[in-house]
């Protein structure tokens, strides 16, 4: 008998998460409570897409900090690659940290000002010393050419860069220890209009070429749905519906779901119609 195929194993698994924070408001011992997150489930499979997309104030960004371990869950599971790492040890934090990269909202923040982008593409590897030195500076090559810079944004300074010049290096250095998923928390809403859809094109490419796995935040449901396999609705810390993107997009079954997309005129996709 044929060996049986074994199913690939969810590089992240969110299992029922909440999160709960305490507000400054009400009593000492009975202060105020915010439910940000309640029951999320989520499956991001190798080489998939899942877009999150809601409102300010409706928990997307608290599961991505779940996900990639900046936020702790109150209660519920999180499993990397099938083991438990819901309270994650030193060593689990350094594995997941090599496996698991972040791109946030405003590059402007997430690049160090005082830092040429050479040393932003070599610290990386540095702290995890990753390669010879000669290899390090090769790998700092490959990354400036593969997000579609000059050599010479090498020697710059962030504050010498565009807008869309820093994203390309906050992924260019998000990439530099080859993981196997990216978490995009809001990476075009900084920008340009007109450099949007040049980092959603970027991050396209990058996912097909490399075989990446990404978990794209967003508002706009447009933007989740052009760069997006799986598309998971959030609304008031909750999930209200998920599903393949176009199946999310054509037939909406959430009342909240058909407000965004009829709130959301695309500046990808000039030629979509409205949701009826």
């Amino acid at each position: 008998m044929a060996e049986e195929t074994k199913a690939p194993q969810p590089i992240i698994f969110l299992d029922d998460v909440h999160v709960v924070f305490k507000t400054r408001t009400g009593s000492i011992l009975h202060p105020n409570k915010v439910h940000a997150v309640q029951g999320v489930t989520l499956k991001l499979m190798p080489g998939e897409t899942i877009g999150i997309v809601g409102e300010s104030g409706c928990g997307k960004s608290t599961t991505a900090n779940v996900i990639c371990g900046l936020q702790a869950p109150t209660s519920g599971k999180v499993y990397f690659k099938g083991i438990d790492v819901t309270k994650r040890s030193a060593n689990q934090r350094r594995t997941i940290g090599r496996v698991i990269s972040v791109v946030f909202q405003d590059p402007a923040t997430a690049l160090n000002a005082r830092m040429t982008v050479h040393d932003q593409l070599l610290d990386p590897l540095n702290v995890h010393k990753i390669g010879t030195p000669q290899e390090r500076e090769a790998r700092a090559l490959e990354l400036i050419d593969m997000v579609g810079l000059p050599k010479s944004v090498l020697d710059a300074l962030p504050g010498q860069l565009s807008g869309g010049q820093r994203q390309r290096v906050a992924i260019a250095r998000a990439l530099s220890l080859k993981p196997d998923a990216i978490v995009a928390d809001e990476p075009t809403s900084a920008l340009d209009v007109s450099v949007r859809a040049q980092i959603l094109n970027l991050l396209t490419d990058l996912k097909k070429d490399l075989g990446l796995s990404m978990v794209f935040i967003s508002h706009d449901i447009q933007t989740v749905r052009y760069i997006s396999d799986r598309i998971m609705v959030m609304n008031g810390g909750k999930c209200v519906e998920t599903g393949p993107a176009q199946d999310v997009f054509n037939n909406p079954r959430d009342a909240y779901t058909r407000k965004l997309l009829g709130a959301a005129p695309s500046l990808l996709h000039p030629d979509l119609g409205q949701v009826k």
